[in-house]
């Protein structure tokens, strides 16, 4: 073959490695690099909002949090007025605005909590992670809150349930109230309107349904279900369930370990209880089916 040739067909070669490869390389460039985004999808109304979008708003502001639930300290965020994302939907009737995380846990969120704009009550921030300027990881975690976290501000952001602070979010989406989507979360419809277990269904859909299910019912596998196949209170003591509710370490550990427990000001031993009571009386009313 002679030189001229032999450079042809290197020439072509180079083409058709610039054609194929460099293209590929750029594409994967792109995606390791993709601004994150969070959908939101509320009463047949859909909005996306990138992060690079969102630092880039008027409105977005230098949010600190004196005692932040995920990091347990305080902490300063570039946020955005979560109602000010969501001003003009408008949610059916008894609905409740679903927090979908990355991992699968699903926070209920009521829509008139999520779009206060009342100092004197507490207010709803979009904290938006930076990517040159990435928050710390959480504790006990390989991975930080971001690229999305919900936080409160405002006189009464201490009334705000610990997990009702959704971070790593990717979707907000208006959904039937729980007992509503799902029946079988539902206590005996006998039970007097002041029965404690009602109480106890109340702060299971705040606090434990983010994770778990029961008898089916529920929106994240984060954790196993609590009444199939079959329930705790069976299982364990009252004593060594409250202690797992509050501190999962102090009954096991393991390493895929996930559950964090809960703090005395995230809930107190009462509360637990109520919880505890709710569990019991479902034990009864378990179902195959959600």
């Amino acid at each position: 073959m002679s030189v001229s040739r032999r450079k042809t067909r290197r020439k072509k070669w180079v083409g058709l490695f610039s054609a194929i490869v460099l293209p590929c390389l750029f594409l994967s460039s792109r995606v390791v690099s993709a601004d994150p985004v969070l959908d939101i999808a509320i009463g047949g109304q859909t909005r996306q909002f990138g992060r690079d979008e969102l630092l880039r708003r008027p409105d977005v502001a230098q949010v600190v949090v004196p005692s932040d639930v995920a990091y347990g300290r305080a902490m300063s965020y570039r946020a955005v007025p979560l109602a000010a994302l969501l001003v003009g939907l408008n949610p059916p009737a008894d609905t409740v605005i679903e927090a979908i995380a990355l991992d699968g846990f699903a926070a209920q969120l009521p829509f008139d909590l999520l779009t206060n704009t009342d100092p004197a009550k507490a207010v709803a921030w979009l904290a938006v992670e930076p990517v040159d300027t990435p928050w710390p990881r959480l504790p006990s975690k390989t991975f930080s809150a971001g690229p999305f976290y919900v936080v409160w501000t405002g006189l009464s952001a201490a009334t705000i349930r610990s997990e009702q602070w959704p971070y790593q979010l990717k979707r907000l989406e208006s959904q039937p109230s729980p007992v509503a989507r799902w029946p079988a979360l539902d206590v005996d419809p006998a039970l007097p309107a002041t029965d404690p277990n009602r109480a106890g269904l109340a702060l299971f859909v705040t606090q434990c349904l983010p994770c778990h299910t029961l008898n089916g019912a529920g929106a994240s596998a984060v954790g196993p279900d609590l009444n199939r196949p079959m329930n705790p209170t069976q299982y364990m003591t009252r004593d060594g369930l409250h202690a797992l509710i509050r501190n999962p370490k102090s009954v096991r550990t393991w390493p895929a370990q996930q559950m964090d427990g809960f703090t005395p000001d995230q809930m107190s031993d009462r509360e637990i209880d109520l919880i505890i009571g709710y569990l019991t009386h479902m034990a009864a009313r378990r179902k195959d089916n959600p």
